[in-house]
């Protein structure tokens, strides 16, 4: 899940993919300003695209942020073979309603945590609008209360992946960096412990996510969630067998370097999907994302992979279908 642009612990830095749209997170405060150019944003749904040729899944949405319910959001994605969902949790309260939208929906399936910039909020505070809170520090018996939420969510049936955790160092400032890593070491327990998926969230993180994975020896399964590497990086994660989630960012034309490390990425380690309502894919960057609007990128992946004849993308949905499955373990 994509982060805002502006104000953050640790002062203000750049975002060099230009990957992230100004969304604001569930219930943030923000300032008048953030609110102001939220307003001023094309709110209309984007057209749906045509049909996919082979049903495929989402592999990273979150329902909870988008309009119109869930069941609509489910039977828009259905109608253009967008079969599979994965809803995925960012705190402990969503990571309930993740779990509890697995269960009630069957093609609909949970991943539950706690984002890496909510662990050092839960210890620190929250020292400005981003949560949309004003909690006091909690310290670390409020960071491993959460935890343990997250540990018996994850016992359920219905939750198919521990994530999306990991390291994001865009936000957290040095103050915040040991419990975001404490934290994503715990999630890497939970996730071993259960046998469930590991969703990695990482931003300007790379090397200490791939450095904690190695120390704390990965999950089975692990999916890099919107993933924002190079090419090389990507030879990496190939190499140890991790998956690479590629969103709505791929078809931006500035992110060449995450175009070609697409191109790389073998074909059984490639996912797709939305981060809804977030980092809407070309040509309607900037507006609400959905899982309906998945076509769109699968049909620039199949491009840039050179797959884009009509067997070539047949091919790419296929696989696309197959590796979510095999990730979290799903039948549908």
């Amino acid at each position: 899940m994509p982060e805002n642009e502006g104000e953050h612990q640790g002062g203000q830095q750049a975002d060099p993919q230009g990957e992230h749209q100004g969304e604001r997170k569930p219930g943030e405060g923000g300032d008048k300003k953030r609110k102001r150019k939220s307003r001023e944003r094309d709110e209309t749904p984007p057209p749906a695209p045509e049909p996919l040729p082979v049903p495929v899944g989402d592999s990273h949405t979150h329902m909870d942020l988008q309009e119109p319910a869930a069941a609509a959001i489910i039977e828009a994605a259905d109608r253009v073979n967008v079969r599979t969902l994965v809803q995925v949790g960012i705190d402990v309260p969503s990571s309930h309603t993740a779990a509890a939208l697995a269960a009630e929906h069957e093609r609909v399936h949970a991943a539950v945590a706690l984002h890496p910039n909510e662990a050092p909020r839960l210890v620190l505070g929250d020292p400005d609008g981003w949560s949309g809170q004003r909690r006091g520090p909690g310290g670390r018996p409020a960071l491993e209360a959460a935890l343990a939420e997250i540990d018996k969510l994850a016992a359920e049936d219905q939750v198919r992946g521990i994530g999306e955790t990991g390291l994001d160092y865009f936000r957290t400032g040095p103050d915040g960096v040991a419990a975001q890593q404490d934290s994503f070491r715990a999630h890497i327990a939970i996730a071993k412990r259960h046998g469930k998926a590991l969703v990695i969230h990482d931003r300007d993180a790379h090397e200490d996510v791939l450095r904690i994975l190695l120390e704390e020896g990965s999950p089975e399964t692990v999916v890099f969630h919107c993933y924002s590497g190079d090419a090389a990086m990507a030879e990496v994660c190939a190499e140890r067998g991790y998956y690479m989630s590629f969103a709505g960012n791929v078809t931006y034309k500035s992110n060449q370097a995450l175009q070609e490390a697409l191109r790389v990425a073998p074909l059984n380690r490639i996912l797709v999907e939305t981060d809804a309502p977030f980092l809407t894919p070309l040509p309607y960057r900037g507006r609400p994302n959905a899982p309906y609007l998945v076509p769109y990128t699968v049909r620039a992946m199949a491009v840039l992979r050179g797959m884009d004849s009509e067997a070539g993308l047949a091919e790419l949905c296929d696989a696309l279908d197959t590796n979510l499955k095999d990730a979290f373990q799903v039948q549908a």
